[in-house]
């Protein structure tokens, strides 16, 4: 596999009037690798995604998926090359789940959907866990549930990369770990995946690369500096965390409260 052929984001600029949101922010995923953008609200993170999946023109700089110039394409190439999943997202109309993952396959349907179409919307449920849904009406559906049906109608879109906005902060535990195994999975198939996260715990649990977003700038882990460098993530969030060893594991944790953790400890009144 080419590792040059996933997602290259060269010099971003970008700003709304005298307000620049991203400055000048680089970043390279090779192909077949889960990265993980990490930073606090405010940042310019969803707006940089937005930006790496072509929905938003940069000021300045370019951005390449799977060697396109993703800028350069109509918005059907541009389908064929990212998958995009926004933050925030609500129905419109009483589609079955079904329907609307079948949707995904509208970059590659030139009539009406084919057997083969259907095919991929399905399988695309069965990766996901999500067929038990698939005669609902989407917009009876919890928040959690719409949210897993997004992700299978980018799936049998069929892209080289998945791009997700904060793809897990709707989700129970339970489906957090299944979603994030998922997308580690397939980033292992080959598939080029970036997405932002609120807990850095997911990134260190689940990424190949993790970039940290300030003031709209990128930067990265020191070369050969741990994932999980407590001062560095401390910094990135302003508050002071602290690592601990979680069976062979390590996480991050805020540090803990000792005036409240000795206020919890007291002995009774007798």
């Amino acid at each position: 596999m080419d590792v040059h052929m996933g997602i290259q984001l060269a010099d971003i600029v970008f700003g709304y009037g005298t307000h620049q949101v991203v400055c000048g922010a680089s970043l390279h995923l090779p192909a077949g690798q889960f990265g993980a953008i990490l930073g606090r609200n405010g940042s310019g993170k969803s707006t940089l995604l937005r930006i790496a999946a072509g929905l938003q023109l940069p000021h300045e700089g370019t951005v390449q998926v799977a060697g396109d110039n993703l800028h350069q394409l109509d918005a059907r190439q541009r389908a064929k090359r990212v998958g995009f999943l926004a933050q925030f997202h609500q129905p419109e109309f009483s589609f079955l789940v079904h329907e609307v993952v079948l949707t995904g396959r509208a970059s590659s349907v030139f009539s009406v959907p084919g057997e083969q179409d259907r095919a991929a919307a399905w399988q695309a449920m069965e990766e996901l866990g999500i067929t038990h849904l698939a005669h609902r009406p989407y917009d009876e559906l919890s928040g959690g549930e719409r949210q897993m049906v997004m992700i299978a109608r980018l799936l049998a879109q069929n892209p080289s990369a998945l791009l997700l906005d904060e793809p897990v902060s709707s989700l129970d535990l339970a489906n957090q770990m299944h979603l994030l195994r998922t997308l580690r999975r397939l980033a292992d198939q080959g598939l080029t995946v970036l997405a932002i996260l609120h807990d850095p715990n997911h990134a260190l649990l689940f990424a190949d690369q993790v970039f940290y977003m300030e003031s709209g700038c990128i930067s990265q882990p020191e070369k050969d500096a741990p994932l999980a460098d407590a001062a560095r993530i401390s910094r990135l969030y302003g508050i002071e965390v602290c690592t601990a060893d979680i069976e062979g594991t390590t996480v991050v944790i805020p540090k803990p409260d000792r005036a409240r953790q000795s206020h919890g400890t007291q002995e009774p009144a007798p």
